[in-house]
């Protein structure tokens, strides 16, 4: 992931980054609509990691979703089954 001042990423190192993000991720598919778009009700940094991974379309702007994209899709689906199944 490059570096991006655009799109700070300002969340503690002590957190496992990747694993944050994917189940970000899940929980942002709780709210898909309008074919593959999310609410961006979730922490600016956190949406500007998941935009720096590239699941996400770019969280800035007036917008008050985003975009999932392809791989975005795939994987949020995924997430949500394997940090949150039962």
């Amino acid at each position: 992931m490059e570096d991006d001042d655009d799109h700070p990423v300002r969340l503690s190192e002590e957190l496992d980054l990747d694993r944050l993000a994917e189940a970000a991720l899940g929980i942002l598919s709780l709210t898909l609509h309008d074919h593959g778009r999310v609410w961006k009700g979730m922490d600016w940094d956190l949406l500007n990691l998941l935009y720096r991974k590239g699941w996400i379309s770019d969280p800035i702007g007036k917008a008050k979703s985003v975009s999932l994209t392809d791989e975005g899709m795939e994987l949020a689906s995924s997430s949500l089954r394997k940090h949150f199944s039962k």
